[in-house]
């Protein structure tokens, strides 16, 4: 259940057509997920301002159960950056992805958890 979550002050007429569906494809093989359970959430037009300049920047995290820790963290990270850079043209040094592993017991689905379907 892999949730993409990113903010930024990019304007809502500047994202590109199939972002959305291009980002679940790029969560779901980085992760190695099932593309029917990854949802991406955009959030545009943001207020934000990195180290005192209002340019282009964006804030992100990636929710999975499993499939994050140390030493993957560092390929999602990079393959999230170039996403980014390449489909919107957000810097990477202009974007913190934070990473949370979640305990299946503490995620819900189709009235149940997580815990019940793995």
């Amino acid at each position: 259940m892999p949730i993409f979550k990113l903010s930024t002050n990019l304007p809502a007429a500047k994202l590109p057509a199939g972002f959305l569906e291009r980002s679940v494809d790029l969560v779901a093989k980085t992760l190695g997920k099932p593309k029917s359970y990854v949802v991406v959430q955009v959030l545009t037009d943001q207020l934000m301002n990195w180290g005192g300049s209002d340019g282009l920047c964006a804030v992100a995290s990636v929710e999975s159960i499993g499939a994050l820790g140390r030493d993957v963290n560092k390929k999602h990270s990079k393959a999230i950056a170039d996403h980014l850079q390449k489909e919107l043209g957000i810097a990477s040094d202009k974007c913190y992805i934070n990473f949370v592993d979640l305990n299946k017991a503490n995620c819900g689905y189709s009235g149940t958890t997580f815990d019940d379907l793995l």
